[in-house]
């Protein structure tokens, strides 16, 4: 049950990272900053093209290596993680439930970074001082995700040592 809850959050992420990452693309300049320095906008700047197909490519990046470990399972293409997750064991359905809900996550911080970049250098409309809360709520988030995971492996391991 978990599973399908952390499946329909992750792709739900991914249709809001491509929605933000497609509308504020339009409406950023030609010369992207991505951050402030002192006197305002840096002079470091990228291409508009630099920054979105940059950021394609660490989401796809960052999505195959959180996704790899869960479909290795779901299509029981790895009999190590078949072994020790079989189906109907509960600890299937917590591991891929963090795996799917963690590229969640993952696809959720890559949204807020797009969504930060485009209030950086569209200060009349937005002011990207009002998103540092979300600076803390990610990480705070990757914290409590990781304890998850080892409560989780923690739980299996133990599992695991009563059976034998």
């Amino acid at each position: 049950m978990y599973y399908r809850f952390g499946k329909a959050f992750y792709f739900l992420s991914v249709v809001l990272f491509i929605f933000f990452l497609l509308y504020f693309y339009s409406a950023m300049p030609e010369k992207v900053s991505y951050n402030f320095n002192e006197n305002g906008l840096s002079p470091e700047k990228l291409s508009k093209s630099t920054f979105f197909y940059g950021m394609i490519a660490i989401f796809i990046i960052m999505n195959v290596i959180v996704l790899l470990p869960p479909k290795l399972l779901e299509t029981k293409n790895h009999q190590g993680l078949i072994r020790v997750f079989p189906i109907g064991d509960n600890f299937r359905d917590y591991y891929l439930g963090w795996f799917y809900s963690f590229g969640g996550i993952l696809n959720m911080s890559l949204g807020m970074l797009v969504f930060y970049t485009h209030a950086i250098n569209n200060q009349t409309e937005i002011a990207a001082s009002q998103y540092s809360f979300f600076f803390y709520v990610i990480p705070g988030l990757f914290v409590i995700w990781v304890i998850g995971l080892f409560a989780i492996l923690v739980g299996k391991f133990k599992q695991v040592k009563n059976r034998s």
